[in-house]
């Protein structure tokens, strides 16, 4: 008799640890659970014996020697990533060094940025702070430059750089160390920005690609913090999302996604991805030119999963079903979500207060 499989949480390390962050994924992996066919078993166990087959829902992508302790062979054992380095599931695979002489970690692939040329904003990817303090110098004769650390996400711990004395101040706020460990970005500033999402999920016989734009909203700083995203998602490919009546700005955030996905598998092959999703920033640089670029991967899951999972499971209940308005949405505050929005999480927040966290999905105009 084939035992049923389970799905599994697994948290590697003390990353997305808060407590919206893993009711959220909790709830993510019991929804995987219902697509697959399977059973759910709660957080991951390594001295535990898993009869069957074992689904893993990581908090993070997962580096090669990881999987292989955890048995995952393919994009059928997992929802999210795994990269043959560390390095490659953050954002300081986006850009170039400053040249050739740079510091750069074991596995690093000098022919990956002319893969991206066309596809990515301007920008210069440091393991040193000299090298990073040379990148600055030469971003800056462009105009403004953000400065961003690889391993955060949602703009957390950017700053934006006017000058060399700018420049000065936040890199000595760097730690050298986790600088020469895990890299820093620095790239061009844009303002009046519009990000996209773009991306595409496997999970059992379904696939689904989408676009989509994200949303600010205000923590209980006041601070302004991603929202949400909206998004048009069409089963099967790129190709099915790119048949459907899009704006130009939409194909072309599309484009450079689809672009940016093949040049990081061509320059590591080998990796498993069964969650990819892209942000692509449109909007104006120092000289008031029009810019698009993506900014980074996520190879892992992510905010705008709650409204990949809505998708899926509409796909699933219609066959029929094409394409599909989905959205996500993160609510600092105690407000009441809409009746029939599947609730990911709404409580408090021990670091971030009450939160409430839901998505919607509904037909599309051209379904």
């Amino acid at each position: 008799m084939v035992q049923p499989g389970l799905v599994v949480v697994h948290v590697p390390n003390e990353r997305y640890g808060r407590a919206h962050e893993q009711v959220t994924r909790t709830e993510i992996a019991r929804r995987l659970a219902g697509l697959k066919g399977f059973g759910f078993a709660g957080p991951f166990e390594p001295s535990k014996s898993y009869p069957g087959p074992v689904y893993f829902v990581p908090s993070d992508t997962l580096v090669e020697q990881e999987a292989a302790v955890l048995g995952i062979e393919n994009e059928h054992d997992l929802f999210g990533g795994v990269v043959p380095y560390a390095f490659v599931a953050t954002k300081a695979i986006t850009h170039p060094l400053v040249d050739p002489r740079a510091a750069a970690p074991p596995g690093w692939s000098s022919s990956l940025a002319k893969r991206l040329e066309g596809a990515v904003l301007s920008g210069i990817s440091a393991f040193s702070l000299d090298d990073a303090r040379r990148a600055g110098v030469h971003l800056l004769k462009r105009g403004p430059a953000r400065l961003k650390p690889v391993r955060e996400t949602g703009g957390f711990g950017q700053t934006v750089i006017e000058d060399a004395a700018a420049l000065e101040r936040a890199l000595a706020a760097l730690d050298s160390a986790e600088v020469s460990r895990d890299g820093v970005v620095l790239e061009e500033n844009l303002s009046e920005v519009t990000t996209f999402s773009v991306g595409q999920v496997r999970v059992a016989d379904l696939v689904a690609t989408y676009y989509g734009t994200q949303r600010l909203t205000r923590d209980h700083s006041g601070a302004a913090v991603y929202g949400g995203s909206d998004l048009v998602i069409v089963r099967g490919g790129f190709d099915a999302l790119l048949a459907l009546d899009l704006p130009m700005a939409a194909r072309r955030a599309i484009g450079q996604a689809r672009a940016y996905d093949t040049a990081a598998r061509g320059a590591f092959p080998g990796m498993i991805l069964s969650r990819r999703n892209y942000d692509v920033a449109q909007g104006f640089d120092g000289r008031r030119q029009l810019r698009s670029g993506v900014l980074e991967q996520s190879w892992r899951i992510g905010g705008a999963s709650g409204a990949e999972i809505a998708a899926l499971e509409a796909f699933r209940a219609n066959p029929a079903l094409q394409v599909v308005r989905t959205s996500t949405m993160e609510i600092y505050g105690d407000r009441d979500p809409p009746p029939h929005a599947t609730v990911y999480f709404r409580g408090v927040d021990e670091e971030v207060g009450p939160m409430t966290k839901y998505a919607m999905a509904e037909p599309h105009d051209d379904a």
